[in-house]
């Protein structure tokens, strides 16, 4: 790893010096030009200086969005710097996609491994998304429901031989369309009878066995959301 400038912000005694000295220890390539508790100190740091890279906490003077602020701000002025978030807000998930929203090129946890001569060559070399082990962990959990999430619904659709306008009924009966309201979408070729026909057959199809019975619109989409059918996170009306 080359030679590099680096500029840490963090605002608890304790941790900064525990991270001045993971750099002198770890990454004796890094030139420390200056640390910075505060918003203020570090934004004065950024008019006397640009770094190869800003190491920077999230939670600042006790906001947790200070840091999300600093990162976006310093890609609105497009700084030819890196900036790696190191923090301790190993819960707030939500935090982390902003973080990345605003421009950041990787999100250290403090929490088992922390942060390693490789996470900082990788963000200088100019990767994207580096991560450590605790972050890496939570990602690759939720690729891992994400997918088998849709695996499932593709099973369901095999199964219960669902179409596309099958789905186009359903979910807007979910979003409390009449069969009428249905009817006029651009994206429906079928009138007002068809679909009822339409949700009849589907019944049937759901709920083998029924002849006879009554299966109302609530009951038929709760089944509907039981079997992955419909995902209540893609739950939008088509163009009417």
């Amino acid at each position: 790893m080359d030679k590099f400038n680096v500029i840490i912000v963090e605002d608890v005694m304790l941790e900064l010096r525990g991270t001045v000295e993971i750099f002198r220890n770890e990454i004796p390539e890094a030139t420390i030009v200056g640390t910075a508790q505060t918003e203020e100190e570090f934004w004065d740091l950024m008019s006397r200086t640009t770094p190869h890279l800003i190491l920077l906490d999230l939670g600042l003077g006790g906001s947790t969005t200070v840091g999300v602020d600093i990162c976006r701000k310093v890609r609105e002025q497009e700084r030819p710097v890196k900036v790696l978030i190191f923090t301790g807000e190993v819960l707030n998930e939500k935090l982390w996609v902003d973080a990345l929203d605003a421009g950041a090129d990787g999100i250290i946890l403090k929490s088992g491994e922390l942060l390693t001569p490789g996470d900082v060559a990788s963000v200088l070399s100019g990767k994207h998304y580096v991560f450590n082990q605790p972050i890496l962990k939570k990602i690759v959990r939720r690729f891992r429901q994400s997918v088998l999430s849709e695996y499932r619904r593709q099973e369901a659709f095999v199964k219960y031989d669902i179409d596309e306008y099958d789905e186009i009924f359903l979910r807007h009966l979910a979003l409390g369309y009449t069969k009428d309201m249905i009817a006029n979408l651009r994206s429906m070729p079928f009138g007002t009878k068809s679909l009822e026909k339409r949700q009849a057959e589907i019944i049937s199809r759901l709920f083998p066995g029924s002849e006879g019975e009554r299966v109302n619109v609530p009951r038929l989409i709760t089944r509907a959301f039981e079997l992955r059918i419909l995902d209540v996170d893609d739950l939008e009306a088509d163009e009417e």
